[in-house]
């Protein structure tokens, strides 16, 4: 399903943020990517949906190197792959409803089925009742439920979320990571960026520790022994 060869990242001010990646997601997998602050986590995801391209190496995304499409073809990446921000990016004179649907608008999904994927997605994360609310109404849970709604009403097979409990409690925080496990089981590869060692210790799935650009451990479904 994905798959990373010799990835190198460089900026053009000569930071480096990766350093001889080589990582395999296999489908419908459920994979922690942990770390410190700058250790790489974000500039990985980066790459799987085409928002930054290696300096070196080929990222495989179901047998494409999507390091390599033109720009055009990037949109036709992004309808199968779901990014959850931790900041949202919600619209916010937009209701849930509508930042949902907007999902689909922009890639000319008939208005006809646009209501009902609208609604399926909004019903997978408890959100039909905040349907009308806009995004200064809703908790930081709420917001993220949107978020992951979002995401998921193209119903992408491959779902990246990006430190999608940094801004909220411990409670929430849970509640949000069940939500992922169960996208997860409906055959959804999922791939969770976060520096929380408690969910990630809570979830025992595979964690994948990165630190300064490098991927120092890779560990199969069980709690991570390491510092964040």
């Amino acid at each position: 399903m994905i798959e990373l060869r010799n990835i190198s990242k460089n900026y053009p001010n000569g930071v480096g943020a990766l350093y001889d990646i080589n990582l395999h997601i296999g489908k419908e997998e459920f994979v922690f990517i942990v770390g410190p602050s700058g250790a790489g986590k974000t500039t990985l995801m980066k790459l799987l949906y085409r928002d930054e391209v290696p300096t070196t190496g080929s990222v495989i995304v179901d047998k494409i190197n999507i390091a390599g499409l033109e720009q055009q073809q990037v949109p036709y990446l992004r309808r199968n792959i779901g990014v959850v921000f931790q900041d949202y990016k919600l619209l916010p004179r937009k209701t849930v409803y509508e930042n949902v649907a907007f999902a689909l608008q922009v890639t000319g999904c008939p208005r006809s089925q646009i209501r009902r994927k609208t609604m399926q997605a909004l019903e997978l994360v408890s959100m039909l009742r905040s349907a009308k609310q806009f995004p200064a109404q809703l908790s930081g849970g709420e917001k993220q439920r949107a978020c992951i709604a979002r995401a998921l009403v193209n119903n992408p097979p491959i779902l990246l979320a990006d430190e999608p409990t940094g801004n909220l409690d411990p409670a929430t925080s849970w509640e949000i990571l069940q939500l992922l496990d169960k996208i997860n089981k409906r055959n959804t590869t999922l791939l969770v960026a976060t520096h929380n060692k408690s969910i990630v210790d809570g979830m025992k799935k595979r964690v994948i520790a990165m630190e300064s650009g490098r991927i120092i451990r890779d560990q199969q479904l069980g709690v991570y022994s390491g510092n964040l």
